[in-house]
């Protein structure tokens, strides 16, 4: 069996998808893209696969891994590994699919039934996040993250921290001690603002504090996780096992949460979470992204021990109101119960793309940018 074509489709909101096809039929699907950045990723998928796998038996996918890595003198980054976590995942769809097998089987066989997710909430005040909690809750989830809402001057007054404080404390009233709550600085802090904001923290009693620092800043984790209880976290702009390296050497995490869509796929990201089990470092995988992400993140997580919560933004609990589950032909698929997605049990990725959907959706000119933002001096602000 060999690979003898492919296809991109750029989809709303902002997706990258690739159809990977061999001449026996079997198709396979993965989820290449950097939120921003779709057009260059495109031209990457399309340079790694006419330059590696035309005509190549697809089954030898850590070979193919690591032919499509190693052998380019420049390698790494969030474009070159964005693109080939997404050919790596067309790769295990095939491979699942030749097997009659779902892709954890093919990692070891799964360790759990079923997957606790975690819902993103948004708001612009106390109040509003606080309404938002109590829909989600009431849709079944157990366990949620939400971020700054807004930019945050490198040197903060105390209103502002003291708002933030305030968001934090109105979901955690509205949900409950009996759910998790995570909080992303997004990578918008400052180190000395970041250290006050986490201490006016520590009595919420998160699960998690998520990038801290921006990924520049990586040697600051350590002086940050030395004076909190709260667990800190990072990885959605970490592309390899060997960018998160100085975290578990440095003892400077608690948990990791890589992208299956920019951190190499699934290969990769198995031999991440291999690696995190070693340091007792907990995996909470990235996922903002489409069921092809989604799915292929599934895989990991049912097969590895260290991953114990998976994000998610497809409004799972209500399938057939999700816009963005219409691109699967069945969108119930990710079975949602009591805060959990079932495991998956169809073969390769254990979802159905809907290519009539995805084709018609393609037509759609799609080439999001992220937002530019400014402090009140004019000076650029992170996102």
């Amino acid at each position: 069996m060999n690979i003898v074509d492919y296809e991109l489709f750029a989809v709303p909101p902002r997706w990258l998808l690739l159809r990977l096809e061999t001449d026996e039929g079997i198709v396979g699907w993965g989820e290449p893209i950097v939120q921003g950045r779709l057009e260059t990723v495109r031209t990457a998928v399309s340079e790694l696969v006419e330059g590696h796998l035309l005509q190549e038996n697809p089954l030898r996918t850590a070979y193919h891994w690591q032919k499509m890595y190693q052998s380019a003198y420049f390698r790494g980054g969030p474009v070159l590994m964005s693109a080939l976590s997404g050919i790596d995942q067309a790769l295990w769809d095939i491979k699942g699919r030749y097997h009659d097998v779902p892709v954890h089987e093919l990692l070891g066989g799964h360790v759990r039934d079923r997957m606790l997710v975690y819902k993103w909430i948004g708001g612009n005040n106390a109040n509003e996040l606080a309404q938002v909690s109590i829909q989600c809750r009431e849709q079944g989830y157990r366990a949620f993250k939400t971020n700054l809402p807004n930019e945050v001057y490198p040197i903060s007054a105390p209103v502002q921290t003291d708002q933030i404080v305030d968001q934090v404390a109105a979901i955690r009233n509205t949900v409950g001690d009996e759910a998790l709550v995570g909080f992303d600085f997004h990578g918008r802090v400052s180190k000395p603002t970041a250290l006050n904001l986490i201490q006016k923290l520590e009595s919420y009693n998160l699960a998690f504090i998520d990038q801290p620092l921006p990924p520049e800043q990586i040697d600051g984790f350590k002086t940050l996780s030395d004076r909190t209880t709260i667990p800190l976290s990072t990885g959605e702009r970490l592309y390899s096992r060997y960018d998160f390296k100085p975290l578990f050497t440095n003892d400077a995490v608690s948990i990791i949460q890589p992208d299956v869509s920019h951190v190499g796929g699934i290969t990769e990201m198995s031999k991440l979470a291999s690696l995190a089990e070693v340091f007792d470092v907990s995996v909470v995988p990235h996922c903002p992204l489409g069921p092809v992400a989604l799915a292929a993140s599934l895989q990991v997580g049912f097969s590895s021990p260290s991953v114990v919560l998976q994000e998610q933004d497809l409004e799972v609990h209500d399938p057939e109101s999700s816009q963005w589950l219409t691109y699967l032909e069945d969108p119930t698929v990710f079975e949602f119960e009591d805060g959990y997605i079932e495991r998956l049990t169809e073969p390769g990725l254990g979802i159905e793309v809907d290519e009539d959907e995805i084709r018609k959706k393609a037509q759609t000119h799609v080439n999001w940018h992220s937002p530019i933002w400014h402090h009140e001096d004019g000076s650029l602000a992170e996102w």
